[in-house]
């Protein structure tokens, strides 16, 4: 799948400690519905013994993006990314070498690359990056070791390359607006979907305000004079 930088408006990023009651798929198809643009399916605590089961959500999950035309990305596990042809990876600093990852991938597949500093997002640019994923910009209950990040620090990272940057950490309906001004492409969240009574209508809302901070919505034309 071609990547462009309007598929990070709202990525949806996967934790299965949100799904209470539910399915991961149906949390995911409920996003889906709601506008989101990019899927990442994140299993951090996947363990070999478990590979098929997670194997079998992953190729539900490519079924299903690929049904909404929308990106499945797979979080810091090349060998599930091929097994399941999900149409990329995404890498942080202690994980896969950006430029390995680029080199299986190819170039048609989509490579994200987790940046905290300028220094970090120059190299994963020159590695091959597609976009980056910087933060927390909020805090996280996903990381614990995860420290806030600076809207100033965001800034300069997403001034600093020409690839497209997305913000994590923590964001939801009620601070997404903050995310204003800072030049990101979008905004990647966990709980502020998948923890929410109602993804679809949230999602949907949370596309609404990032185009508003990001100038997208068409302007209207006053017909009445």
């Amino acid at each position: 799948m071609r990547f462009h930088k309007d598929q990070l408006l709202i990525y949806a990023v996967t934790d299965r400690a949100w799904t209470g009651g539910r399915s991961l798929c149906g949390q995911v198809e409920e996003a889906l519905k709601g506008g989101a643009t990019m899927v990442q399916f994140r299993e951090k605590s996947l363990e070999k013994k478990n590979f098929d089961q997670i194997l079998g959500e992953a190729k539900a999950l490519r079924e299903l993006t690929q049904r909404y035309h929308v990106p499945l990305i797979i979080d810091d596990n090349m060998d599930l990314a091929e097994a399941c042809n999900a149409d990329g990876l995404h890498v942080g600093q202690d994980d896969m070498d950006a430029q390995a990852a680029r080199r299986i991938l190819g170039p048609d597949r989509i490579l994200g690359v987790t940046a905290k500093t300028v220094e970090q997002a120059l190299r994963a640019q020159a590695q091959g990056a597609d976009y980056l994923g910087s933060g927390a910009v909020f805090g996280t209950t996903t990381k614990a070791d995860a420290r806030p990040m600076t809207m100033e620090t965001l800034r300069e990272i997403c001034d600093s390359v020409d690839i497209p940057v997305v913000a994590i950490g923590g964001i939801n309906l009620g601070n997404i607006g903050q995310l204003s001004g800072s030049h990101v492409a979008g905004a990647a969240i966990v709980s502020g979907i998948f923890a929410a009574e109602d993804i679809c209508g949230t999602t949907q809302c949370l596309v609404e305000e990032m185009k508003k901070n990001l100038n997208l919505f068409p302007k209207t034309v006053d017909n009445s004079k």
